[in-house]
C-alpha cells in the first residue's frame, strides 16, 4: 500500500530546521563581530603596538670600546674590524656536526675551533649567532659568499675585535676582555638595580640595557675596573622589516658613544725593560713616583698574552697556563704577600726614633746573637758585627740589634706605628683583587686561631719581627708604598695606575687625582736620619757594588727573606734544598736621594741575596728612568726615541681633584687610533650592530630579523671585488645563478668593506715562560736564622703562596 506524502509536514519541519540554521549563522556572525569589536576597539592600542612591533625590530648599536695607551702615548689595548664565521643553532636544516663538517670544506676550520665553539653553547641561548671562526681572509670570506645558500644559520658578521699589541707586557696591569658570563650578567644586573635607587645619581653607563647587544666584558686589570669609562653607550637603530624578517629601510638611528680611552701612568719602555730583566726568574717590582702616587712600573713574572682570552682561549693552553707551577696567572704584586726580610729594618728604625725607644746615637756591641729564655736568635755574622749604631744597623744590616729592638718595643706598638705606613693594609690600587697581607697584632692573632693556646702571642714571635720574619706577611706593592710614603717625607699618595681620562666625544682629559692625600705625623728630623743611613747601604754597605758608578745618589736597603724554618742545629745549604724552598731576594729604595722621583721595591723569589739578585735590577730601572740608559745586556730590545709629551700632572698635595687639558696634548699614536675607532663608528651607523647577546633584554625584533640585521658590516676599507668571481668558479656557480636570495646582497656589499685583520700572536707557545735556569748562589749576608718562639709556640703559618 503506498503511503501518502505529507507535504505540509515535511514544508513545516524544513522551516524549522532552516530557522535553526539561520539562527545559528547570526549567532556565529555575532559573536564574530562582537570579537571584530573586542579586537578593533577595545584592544586596538595594545595589537596595533604589537603589529608595529613585527614590522619594526629595533637593534643595539655597540659602541667601540676605548683605548688604553701608556703616559706616553704607547697604545696598549686597541680595536680592530674583522669578519667572523657565525653559526646560529636554532636555524640550522642539518645537524650541527654536519653543517660544521661542510663549512669546513669551504673554510678553515681547526679542532680547537670546534671546542671553542662547543663551549660557547653551553652558556648560549638556541637563537644566539656564536662565533665558529674569527679574523678570515679576504679569500676565505668570498669563498663563503660565493656558496652561503647552502648553509641556512650561517652568516659572516662583521666585529671589532680587542688587541693587545704588545702581548705580555703589562699583562697583569691591563688585563682583558672575555665574553659575558652568567655572572657577569649577575654582577650587570646588581649594578644596574643599584643605579636606579631613588636616593643615587643615575648613571647610563651603569644600566643593564647599556649591555644590549655586548658579547664581551672586561674581566680583570684595567679591563675589569675601568669597564664603566671603556664601555661607552649603546646606541639603537630601528629597522623596517618584511614578513621574513628581512631589512627593507632604516627608519631611525640612535648613534653609539664610544668608550673613553685611559692614559696609564706606567712607561711602558720601563715595563718591558724591567719585566725582560727578570728573565726566566720569578718575581715581582713596582715603581712609583712618590710626589704623585703614579705606578710607573708594575712588573709580574712569569706573564701571560692577553690575546688568548679574547676569543676564549683553548683548553690545553689554558691548563698549561693554570697548572704552571711558576703561576703566570698570579698577579704578584697584588696578590703575592712576602714576608719582607731586612727591607723591614728602615721602618722598625723609624719607629724607634719616633716611639722614643732608640736615639740615632744609641749603640750596642754586637755579640751576634739574642738570648730569649732558652731559646738564642742568631745573627749572619757569627761573630758579630763590633759596634753597631743606629745608621750602622741598617749598612750592614745587623739582626742582633733589631732583636733586641723588637723586644723593647712589643708587637702592638710595632703594628701601630707599620699601619699607618700601609703595611697589611688595602692601598685602593684603582684594579681589584688586591690583598692585605699580614700585619700582626696581638688582637689579629686572637682572631686567626680557634684555640686557646694557638692564640696566645709568645714572646719569641716578636723577636722575629724586628728582622721582617714571623707572620709579617706584606705585598710588593705595600712595600713599594711605604718607601715612596717615606722618600716624600711622610706624605702618603694613593698608588694608582690611571693618569687620566679622554673624553670620547670631546677629546678632553681629566686628571685623575688620588682620592686621599695626606701626612703622617713623623718628625722631619727622623726621617732624614733614615734616608742617610738608607743612602750609606747603597754607597757603603750591601748596596753599594750594585750601584758602583752610579751618577746620582740613592738610597735602599736589601733583604734577604727565609721561605721555611731550619730546625735547631740545622744550617742553610742553597744547593741541597729544591729551589722553592730557598731564600728570597728583595730591594727597596729609592732616587735621587735628596729629591727622589721614582721609589721602587722588588723581590726575585728563590733567588738568594737581595744585593746580588734584586739591587742590580733596581739600578737598571733607576739609570733608564733618571738617565735614559738602556742595560747594556738588553741593547737589541731598546726602544727607539719617542719624543710625545706626557701628560702633565697637579703637584702634591693640589686642593684640585681633577683638571682639564687641551687635546693639543693628544699623543700622535693615540690620536690616531681614536680617529680610526670613530671612522669605523661612522661606517657602522648604517648597520644594525652587534649579534644580540645574553644581554639583549629590551631589543625586540621579529624572529630571524636579528640576526640578519646583525650580520651587516661595521667597518670600511675596501678591497678588490674581483675575488669573488674566482671563488663562484671554484664552487662551479656562475654569477647569474646566484641571486640575491642566495648571495646576500649585504654580505656582497661587506666584501667591499672587510679590512685584513692584523696578526696577531699564535694561540700556542705563548704565555709561559722558558723552563726556569739556577737561581744565583745565595750570600750569607742578610741570611736569617730560623726563629722558634719561646717557650711553646703557636704553629707558625706558612707564608702565602704567590
Amino acid at each position: 500500500m503506498t503511503e501518502i506524502r505529507n507535504v505540509e509536514q515535511e514544508l513545516s519541519r524544513f522551516r524549522v530546521r532552516l530557522a535553526a540554521a539561520a539562527l545559528f549563522v547570526l549567532v556565529c556572525f555575532g559573536l564574530l563581530l562582537a570579537r571584530f569589536f573586542w579586537l578593533q576597539s577595545v584592544k586596538h592600542e595594545q595589537y596595533s603596538a604589537k603589529a608595529e612591533d613585527n614590522r619594526i625590530s629595533v637593534a643595539p648599536i655597540e659602541p667601540n670600546r676605548g683605548i688604553i695607551m701608556d703616559r706616553n702615548g704607547v697604545v696598549l689595548a686597541r680595536n680592530y674590524s674583522a669578519y667572523t664565521l657565525e653559526i646560529t643553532p636554532s636555524k640550522l636544516q642539518d645537524t650541527l656536526d654536519n653543517t660544521i663538517d661542510q663549512l669546513a670544506q669551504v673554510i678553515d676550520i681547526q679542532p680547537r675551533d670546534r671546542r671553542r665553539f662547543k663551549r660557547l653553547m653551553e652558556d648560549a641561548r638556541s637563537f644566539e649567532s656564536l662565533p665558529i671562526r674569527s679574523q678570515l681572509t679576504d679569500q676565505e670570506v668570498a669563498r663563503f659568499s660565493a656558496q652561503r645558500f647552502r648553509f641556512p644559520g650561517v652568516d659572516v658578521h662583521a666585529r671589532l675585535f680587542r688587541q693587545y699589541p704588545l702581548g705580555e707586557a703589562a699583562a697583569h696591569v691591563i688585563g682583558y676582555i672575555g665574553r659575558i658570563s652568567e655572572r657577569d650578567l649577575e654582577r650587570i644586573d646588581d649594578t644596574s638595580e643599584a643605579n636606579s635607587q631613588p636616593n643615587v645619581t643615575y648613571d647610563p653607563h651603569k644600566d643593564a640595557n647599556n649591555y644590549s647587544g655586548t658579547e664581551y666584558i672586561g674581566k680583570v686589570g684595567i679591563e675589569q675596573s675601568y669597564e664603566t669609562e671603556l664601555h661607552g653607550l649603546t646606541g639603537y637603530e630601528e629597522v623596517e622589516v618584511s614578513a621574513g624578517g628581512r631589512p627593507i629601510r632604516t627608519l631611525s638611528t640612535s648613534q653609539a658613544t664610544p668608550g673613553n680611552n685611559l692614559i696609564l701612568s706606567l712607561d711602558i719602555n720601563l715595563q718591558r725593560m724591567a719585566e725582560q730583566l727578570f728573565g726566566n726568574r720569578r718575581g715581582a717590582l713596582v715603581a712609583i713616583e712618590p710626589e704623585t702616587g703614579d705606578i710607573l712600573a708594575f712588573v709580574s713574572k712569569p706573564t701571560f698574552d692577553p690575546n688568548l682570552f679574547i676569543e676564549g682561549i683553548d683548553s690545553a693552553t689554558w691548563n698549561e697556563l693554570n697548572s704552571s707551577p711558576d703561576k703566570p696567572l698570579l698577579n704578584r704584586p697584588l696578590r703575592g704577600t712576602y714576608p719582607p726580610g731586612s727591607t723591614y729594618k728602615p721602618f722598625m728604625a723609624l719607629a724607634a726614633l719616633e716611639l722614643g725607644k732608640r736615639t740615632p746615637q744609641w749603640g750596642m756591641a754586637d755579640p751576634g746573637s739574642f738570648t730569649l729564655g732558652n731559646h738564642t736568635f742568631r745573627d749572619d755574622a757569627p761573630g758579630g758585627h763590633g759596634w753597631v749604631d743606629m745608621y750602622r744597623s741598617i749598612v750592614v744590616s745587623c739582626d742582633t740589634y733589631y732583636y733586641k729592638l723588637a723586644n723593647d718595643m712589643g708587637v702592638n706598638a710595632i703594628h701601630d706605628f707599620m699601619k699607618p705606613l700601609g703595611f697589611g693594609q688595602i692601598t685602593g690600587i684603582d684594579i681589584e683583587g688586591e690583598r692585605t697581607g699580614i700585619l700582626p697584632s696581638t688582637e689579629w692573632k686572637r682572631k686567626a686561631y680557634k684555640r686557646p693556646e694557638q692564640q696566645r702571642w709568645y714572646d719569641g714571635e716578636t723577636i722575629s719581627l724586628g728582622i721582617g720574619q714571623g707572620y709579617n706577611n706584606f705585598t710588593i706593592l705595600q712595600l713599594a708604598h711605604a718607601v715612596a710614603t717615606l722618600a716624600n717625607n711622610g706624605g702618603v699618595m694613593k698608588p694608582h695606575l690611571v693618569k687620566a681620562i679622554e673624553d670620547s666625544v670631546s677629546k678632553s682629559r681629566t686628571l685623575t687625582v688620588p682620592s686621599e692625600s695626606y701626612r703622617i705625623p713623623i718628625k722631619q728630623a727622623n726621617i732624614d736620619v733614615i734616608k742617610h743611613a738608607m743612602a750609606g747601604v747603597v754607597q757603603a754597605g750591601t748596596a753599594a757594588k750594585a750601584f758602583a758608578g752610579a751618577q746620582y745618589a740613592a738610597a735602599g736597603k736589601t733583604g734577604t727573606a727565609q721561605v721555611f724554618s731550619l730546625g735547631k742545629g740545622e744550617k742553610y745549604n742553597h744547593h741541597a734544598i729544591p729551589e722553592y724552598k730557598r731564600d728570597h731576594a728583595l730591594f727597596e729604595a729609592f732616587a735621587p736621594a735628596d729629591h727622589p722621583k721614582i721609589a721602587v721595591a722588588l723581590i726575585v723569589e728563590n733567588a738568594g741575596f737581595g744585593a746580588t739578585s734584586a739591587a742590580p735590577i733596581a739600578r737598571a730601572v733607576f739609570d733608564y728612568y733618571l738617565q735614559g740608559k738602556w742595560p747594556a745586556e738588553l741593547a737589541a730590545t731598546a726602544p727607539k726615541p719617542q719624543p710625545q709629551p706626557p701628560v702633565d700632572t697637579p703637584s702634591v698635595f693640589s686642593t684640585g681633584k681633577t683638571a682639564t687639558i687641551a687635546s693639543a696634548t693628544a699623543m700622535p699614536q693615540a690620536a690616531a687610533e681614536a680617529a680610526a675607532q670613530n671612522a669605523a663608528q661612522a661606517a657602522a651607523s648604517g648597520a644594525a650592530g652587534a649579534t644580540a647577546a645574553k644581554t639583549t633584554a629590551g631589543a625586540a625584533s621579529a624572529p630571524g630579523a636579528s640576526a640578519v640585521v646583525a650580520g651587516a658590516p661595521r667597518a670600511a676599507p675596501p678591497i678588490s671585488a674581483d675575488l669573488v668571481a674566482p671563488a663562484l668558479r671554484e664552487a662551479g656557480t656562475s654569477a647569474q645563478a646566484v641571486a640575491p636570495s642566495t648571495l646576500d646582497a649585504q654580505v656582497l656589499q661587506a666584501l667591499s668593506h672587510v679590512q685584513p685583520a692584523p696578526d696577531l700572536p699564535s694561540p700556542r707557545g705563548r704565555g709561559m715562560p722558558a723552563a726556569p735556569s739556577s737561581a744565583p748562589a745565595a750570600s750569607p749576608k742578610d741570611r736569617k736564622p730560623a726563629v722558634k718562639p719561646n717557650p711553646k709556640p703557636a704553629p707558625k703559618p706558612a707564608p702565602a703562596a704567590p
